[in-house]
């Protein structure tokens, strides 16, 4: 939205300032008094108002930078601005002093546009929040059931397979060490791990990200 009205605003300018029929009438003298400058510009004067826009614009940023400290909402409210300027611009003709008017019209604006964007950061902040708490619980409860599952499934598994995963996957110890405290060869206790592993991969497949999480955290065979 503001970059349409800075593109309106400043085409506007460009256009009534090359297109005029005669663009020396922008400096004549006649015009010099702001009174006067402001009263052509009520009457819809689109030259006066190209002269009003060129001797504000600069003025205008640098007491909206002084506000807003962001270059990007600098410009959004100056182009605002003016385009309301223009719009509303037969209340000119009762405005004593334009630079006190503009800048009540601009810090206005300016506020304006600081609180909205105050409540959508807010409001995204809330979002996030809330999106990160839910995640959370959902994260929490998948972890739960399939720790179930597991659980269930290695409970199914023979006595001797279920010994060998339980001390790989649960105690941590190595297959050597596997292989001491059953009082069993190192080859068996790989048999072992590979059939019970093998159990454990079929009695899951059903459950696809039980499955997926089976195969990057389990699988090592």
């Amino acid at each position: 939205m503001a970059d349409l009205w800075w593109y309106k605003v400043f085409n506007f300018v460009i256009a009534i300032t090359s297109n005029s029929s005669n663009a020396n009438c922008l400096f004549n003298p006649l015009i010099d008094s702001e009174k006067v400058l402001l009263s052509k510009v009520a009457a819809g004067d689109e030259n006066a108002f190209a002269q009003l826009f060129k001797n504000y614009y600069n003025q205008l940023g640098g007491f909206i930078m002084r506000l807003t400290e962001s270059e990007a909402l600098t410009q959004e409210v100056v182009q605002d601005v003016f385009l309301k300027i223009w719009i509303n611009r037969a209340a000119l003709a009762e405005i004593d002093c334009f630079k006190a008017y503009l800048q009540v019209v601009a810090k206005n604006h300016a506020f304006n546009c600081l609180k909205q964007i105050a409540r959508e950061n807010s409001r995204k902040k809330e979002w996030v929040n809330t999106v990160l708490r839910l995640a959370s619980n959902d994260v929490e409860e998948t972890n739960a059931v399939n720790n179930n599952l597991i659980d269930e499934a290695v409970a199914l598994l023979p006595p001797q397979q279920k010994k060998v995963y339980t001390l790989s996957r649960v105690e941590g110890l190595k297959q050597e060490e596997i292989a001491r405290a059953l009082n069993i060869s190192l080859e068996t206790v790989k048999k072992h791990m590979v059939l019970a592993l093998r159990f454990l991969k079929n009695h899951l497949r059903t459950h696809t990200s039980l499955f997926l999480f089976f195969l990057a955290s389990f699988f090592k065979a």
